[in-house]
């Protein structure tokens, strides 16, 4: 038996801001409700907001999403990430490490291009969990021009696209845009004018910042709002969309979990796992940030790592981390954090799950 519902559903809301560098994405996405940012290349350091620590790793990315997920919409109206970009390089980077690849094309066949686009369409889905639990999501991400050709017309133009997929092959640009409810596309609208009686001699003047709501030759964009085609960047011309009460998405509990939340949940300093009484107050600096971070975020000592390496028989329980191979580092023990992590808790007597 299945219950059919209508009418419409208040929803949060799946967003993609793009643009030129510096034309205000973060300061646009700053003003959406009660905003949290994960900030990817440090683009808000400027800007007065709540923001998680910088992810050094994909699996640190995954795990920030995890815990503003948890918290709930009371806690945080928005997740902001910023720049999608740069949170891919990260993506392609854990690729690599966890396949011991220096590089996507390492892969050959194309195949590595394949496994980042799985990788981000399970992000995707992440953050789309993030929305069924009434939080806001909002992508920004860089703007580029390429060359584009339908295979209708004769000749080619340009035209304005998420800096997305130089690196995959130009796969993740779509799920991405798929993924949201919403692609505003903003940049300076400018005007030719001409300078010579005979119209012959141009230059351009105006140059205010414009939002782009709906499709166009020249750029991608949609909304499924009703919004004017173009609107002035200002906050105030979108707000209702994103003021609306949102009815939480709850699902429902036989559903099975995405792969990334197999892992245990991610701490904050305000909010940290318990740990053992041993626990060190600091983390040798020379271990890589990667893992450092992870280290940090879950409260795990280097005592706890080198016994996990120790009894999987990776290195001897007694070799420092810092005496680790980088690409192990990077492969196992970040790449594979939610099952290292589990590992910890179990020698703690917790349950991993």
């Amino acid at each position: 038996m299945f219950e059919v519902t209508s009418g419409t559903v208040q929803s949060a809301q799946k967003v993609v801001l793009y643009g030129p560098e510096g034309i205000g994405k973060s300061s646009l996405a700053a003003q959406f409700p009660n905003p949290v940012f994960i900030d990817t290349e440090g683009s808000t350091k400027r800007l007065n907001v709540k923001r998680l620590p910088k992810p050094s790793s994909w699996e640190m990315l995954k795990q920030q999403a995890v815990w503003v997920k948890q918290q709930g919409s009371s806690v945080f109206g928005s997740l902001i990430i910023d720049t999608v970009d740069w949170a891919e390089m990260l993506c392609v980077e854990g690729v690599c490490a966890a396949h011991s690849k220096t590089g996507v094309e390492d892969f050959g066949y194309g195949k590595g291009y394949i496994f980042v686009a799985e990788e981000i369409g399970r992000f995707l889905n992440l953050l789309s969990d993030v929305v069924e639990a009434g939080i806001h999501v909002v992508l920004t991400a860089h703007a580029q021009i390429i060359k584009f050709e339908q295979p209708d017309e004769m000749g080619a133009y340009d035209r304005y696209q998420l800096k997305l997929g130089q690196k995959t092959s130009s796969r993740t640009a779509p799920l991405v845009k798929e993924w949201a409810d919403m692609v505003l596309f903003i940049n300076y609208k400018t005007f030719s004018v001409a300078v010579d009686k005979d119209g012959k001699k141009n230059k351009a003047q105006g140059g205010a910042r414009t939002m782009y709501t709906t499709h166009h030759p020249a750029w991608d964009a949609k909304n499924r709002h009703g919004l004017p085609d173009e609107l002035p960047l200002d906050y105030s011309r979108i707000a209702h969309i994103f003021n609306q009460p949102v009815q939480q998405q709850t699902p429902p509990p036989a559903q099975t979990a995405p792969p990334v939340e197999s892992a245990p949940p991610p701490s904050t300093p305000t909010q940290p796992p318990s740990a053992p009484p041993a626990q060190q107050s600091g983390i040798n600096p020379i271990i890589p940030q990667s893992l450092r971070d992870l280290m940090t975020q879950n409260n795990v000592t280097e005592l706890e790592i080198q016994a996990v390496v120790g009894k999987k028989g990776y290195y001897t329980a007694d070799t420092p981390i810092t005496n680790y191979d980088p690409g192990f580092i990077d492969g196992v023990l970040v790449g594979a954090w939610g099952q290292v992590f589990g590992m910890v808790l179990e020698a703690r007597g917790q349950m991993p799950f």
